[in-house]
């Protein structure tokens, strides 16, 4: 069975232009040998479990895709089972316009970055949106966030791929840059305390 996101992505199509390009007999090869990449592994699962943020994307009834930036702490997106996950949808701008989709389309996205090791998920799903589950929403939310959760957003995993690391910049959070200057400031620290009292 080829890998479930082959089956999503390579429409007639895209495997028209890949054999104009030369690319198709590599991604048959691929597909042939592949995993079903469809339930999220140990190592997929904690990967996601270990961001801060994910790009969401929907499309309209217009055919007009639209993707959506989601910040939050480290753990915001949980997984709940091998093909399941969930956020609480915390106060936006009112614009509505994720949840406005997906109650045309269910049909999701999810692309998750780690720039400072230069990985990328690619995550196909089908979402839902829970508004009358208070029990669920507070069980997605992070102990100690503050930020008002109105919903709760499911979504079930179809789908996933890595992408490569080519072209994919190397940038670090406020918080990894403070992890790694950390010993440098107190190395720092330590010698101008040693000069202070090597002063005659």
């Amino acid at each position: 069975m080829p890998p479930k996101f082959t089956q999503i992505a390579f429409t007639s199509t895209v495997k028209a232009i890949q054999e104009k390009h030369g690319s198709r007999e590599m991604y048959e090869r691929m597909a042939a040998r592949g995993p079903d990449n469809d339930t999220l592994i140990p190592r997929v699962a904690d990967f996601i479990r270990e961001r801060d943020s994910f790009y969401l994307g929907t499309v309209n009834d217009n055919g007009w895709p639209y993707i959506q930036f989601r910040g939050g702490p480290v753990g915001f997106l949980k997984v709940l089972d091998d093909r399941t996950l969930g956020f609480a949808d915390f106060v936006g701008n009112c614009q509505y316009l994720t949840i406005g989709n997906l109650g045309d389309s269910d049909r999701t996205f999810l692309f998750l970055m780690d720039y400072a090791n230069r990985r990328r998920l690619k995550i196909w799903g089908r979402a839902r949106v829970e508004y009358d589950h208070p029990d669920l929403v507070e069980d997605l939310k992070v102990p100690g966030y503050d930020a008002e959760a109105q919903r709760a957003i499911l979504i079930q995993v179809e789908a996933w791929d890595w992408n490569c690391p080519k072209y994919i910049p190397t940038k670090y959070s406020e918080e990894q840059v403070a992890e790694m200057i950390a010993p440098l400031q107190a190395r720092i620290r330590e010698l101008e305390a040693q000069l202070a009292t090597d002063q005659p």
